[in-house]
Order: structure tokens, then C-alpha cells, then sequence
């Protein structure tokens, strides 16, 4: 894939926000009752075909009961090639960064995946839209709040459905906990601890060491997995944060964030923490409630996650979180059932990094958050 800087990346935005304005408005259930999808898995087109393509969502969509995979999206030849005969890809289905507005004539592809880093996720997904497809974007949405404003701008006016690439909320131990928190298994929420980070070494000059491409470091990555987990564990938009970020390794981690640590207020008087980072192992989700607690550990990886409340374990039987998260979205798009985890998800996230971000410029300082009390909480 050749490199987009900062000025062709704000240059494509631009026409592609300018193409959007022009769409009539459509709302997305006049487009799903306007369709027929009879015994049909929906068509789903992977772009970007790094790690996670290859090793968890085109395997997953092997297993997928409502979508499969029927294209896809490089800027490397060669992959195209493996690809095409590993999944059986006709040519016509195989497109490139040049010819991808092509895409909107394909009729076996309804839904683009984008898969990308994260300073291309707002252009691929608002010409998706105005391709016609629906679109799941990876996490996290864009590289501010401004961007996904235009995400989900484009999506709604060309009248297609728009989801984030979030995985637990489809997989059965998170859906768990949210149980816990929504039926007050244990009572009210009053604390609530989530921990996601990894070590990251060899290789200081991948993308997402890189700023321009990453928008920050274990913030942008791991650092969603916290948010979204002290979120759903409490089942509250926080109110306020104060945060700091700590570095030990700047020759590594030159350009972005190692370690940032959070402490969030929320309504109703609870209170909660994160820590993420690129330097230090961790996977935990702790909820302490009026009469018991619960646990997540591990809680945010590709599974077998693990559970346990103050009445006992939790157990569930591991299936491809990517595989129930895809379906998830495809059954929203066939039968309308709720949108898991919708594009006012992925602001609403990017709207607690960008306060997470200001606290650390400001000493420290706290940072009022104003989100609507269920603002982006999804199905």
C-alpha cells in the first residue's frame, strides 16, 4: 500500500464528505425494508489484509452463519494472489486502493470491513457509504471525534448501517456481565477497575508506533478495550477524568503514549480506573458492587476469556468472538435486530480519549465529560 500523507488523506476527505452532502438523506430502515435478503448470507469485502484479517476475521467468516466472505481489498499484489486461492475469490471481487470506489457495482459484496490503520479508517469508510455498503469500522473510529462526526454522516446520509469492529460485545462473558449490571445481580455498581495493555518490542517502526497513522500510542489501541470495559461494567457514561501517562522506554515509544492511567467519575457517585500500555501485561475487569463483586481474567483478548463472581465461577463454551461479532451485524441488517455496537459507540469512545488526552497536556487536570446519560450504549 503507498504511504497517504496528512494533506492527500484531508484532500480525499474532503471529496468524499462533499459526495456524502449530496446523497439524499435515506434512513437506514427505509433501505432494510426496501430490501430482500431471502436465505442470503450477506457478502462481506475485508480491506486491509494484515494480521488480523488473515489470522481471525477470514477464518472467522469461515464459520459465519449470516455473512462470508466475498472480497477483498489490498495494495499488495502478491497477497491478492494467496488470498484468491486460499478463499476461492473470483478476480472480479479483488480490488486494489486505486480502484476500490469501484466496489459500489459489486453486487455479491453488501458490507466493507475496514481494516486498516487508523488514519485511513474515516476515508475507506465514508467511500464505502457512498459506495452503497454497509460498514463496520476497527476500532478506534478515527483519530478524533471530528472524523467520526463524518463517518457517521456519510453512512446515515447514503442510508447504510454502520458498526464498530467491537468484538466482546457479541461474545458471551461480556454479555454476562452486562447482565449483572442491568438486572442488579449484585446490586449497584459503586467501583470499577479495567486493565488492557501488552509489551510491544522489535520493531519501534510499525504503524502503530507511528503517530500519523496511529493517532497515539496504547491510548488508541489497548486503551479502548479499558474505556469500553469500565463502561459496560457499570453501565454509565462517565461524567469526568483525570489521567497521566508514564514513559520508561522513550527510545522505543518515541512518537506515542506507553502507559496511561485514568480515574473516571459517574453518575450516581461511581467511581472507576484504567490502565493502559504498551509496555506491561494486563487483562482484567473488576466490578465491586453494594452486595458481592465480579471479574473478568483474562477480559479483553481473542478467548477463552474466564469469569468469576463473590457466588462462584462463570463459564461459558469459547466460540469466535469475530465470528458472533460479524453475525451480530448482519442479523441487524437482515432481520433489524439491535445494532451491538453502532458508530455512536465508536464517538462516544474517541470522545473519552480526546478528554483522557487533554487531562495529561494539563497536568493532570480534570476534564468534565458531556455525554448523553446512553449515549452510544447499543443493543
Amino acid at each position: 500500500m503507498a504511504p497517504i500523507n496528512r494533506r492527500q488523506f484531508n484532500r480525499r476527505l474532503g471529496k468524499g464528505l462533499a459526495g456524502t452532502l449530496a446523497l439524499g438523506s435515506l434512513p437506514l430502515n427505509s433501505v432494510m425494508a426496501s430490501c430482500s435478503y431471502p436465505q442470503k448470507k450477506l457478502g462481506i469485502a475485508l480491506v486491509g489484509l494484515g494480521s488480523y484479517s488473515t489470522y481471525q476475521l477470514a477464518p472467522a467468516l469461515q464459520q459465519t452463519q449470516y455473512c462470508q466472505l466475498t472480497g477483498i481489498v489490498t495494495g499488495t499484489p502478491e497477497k491478492a494472489e494467496v488470498w484468491k486461492k486460499k478463499y476461492k475469490l473470483s478476480p472480479e471481487h479483488v480490488y486494489n486502493y486505486e480502484n476500490f470506489d469501484d466496489i459500489a457495482a459489486d453486487q455479491a459484496i453488501d458490507i466493507v470491513y475496514i481494516v486498516l490503520p487508523n488514519s485511513m479508517h474515516a476515508e475507506y469508510s465514508i467511500r464505502a457509504a457512498r459506495a452503497g455498503k454497509h460498514v463496520i469500522c476497527e476500532k478506534p473510529m478515527g483519530l478524533n471525534v471530528a472524523e467520526c462526526d463524518a463517518i457517521i454522516a456519510a453512512c446515515r446520509d447514503a442510508g447504510v448501517a454502520l458498526g464498530m469492529g467491537y468484538r466482546l460485545h457479541s461474545e458471551p462473558y461480556t454479555r454476562q456481565v452486562k447482565r449483572f449490571v442491568r438486572d442488579k445481580t449484585f446490586g449497584e455498581v459503586r467501583f470499577i477497575s479495567a486493565d488492557a495493555a501488552y509489551i510491544s518490542r522489535g520493531n519501534p517502526n510499525q504503524w502503530r508506533l507511528n503517530k500519523a497513522l496511529s493517532g497515539g500510542g496504547a491510548l488508541m489501541n489497548m486503551g479502548v478495550y479499558s474505556i469500553q470495559s469500565c463502561i459496560y461494567g457499570c453501565g454509565k457514561n462517565p461524567v469526568a477524568v483525570t489521567a497521566q501517562e508514564f514513559s520508561t522506554r522513550p527510545d522505543y515509544f518515541r512518537e506515542t503514549d506507553e502507559t496511561i492511567t485514568a480515574q473516571f467519575e459517574f453518575p450516581g457517585g461511581t467511581v472507576g480506573q484504567m490502565m493502559t500500555s504498551h509496555n506491561a501485561r494486563a487483562n482484567r475487569l473488576y466490578g465491586s458492587c453494594d452486595s458481592g463483586w465480579f471479574e473478568l481474567q483474562p477480559a479483553n483478548n481473542y478467548g477463552p476469556l474466564s469469569g468469576r463472581t463473590s457466588e462462584g465461577p462463570i463459564s461459558f463454551p469459547h466460540e469466535s468472538q469475530q465470528k458472533l461479532q460479524m453475525d451480530d451485524f448482519a442479523r441487524h441488517i437482515l432481520e433489524g435486530t439491535p445494532n451491538t455496537a453502532p458508530g455512536e459507540m465508536g464517538r462516544r469512545d474517541m470522545v473519552i480519549v480526546e478528554a483522557i488526552y487533554q487531562s495529561i497536556r494539563e497536568g493532570g487536570k480534570r476534564v468534565a465529560i458531556d455525554l448523553p446519560d446512553n449515549y452510544g450504549m447499543g443493543g
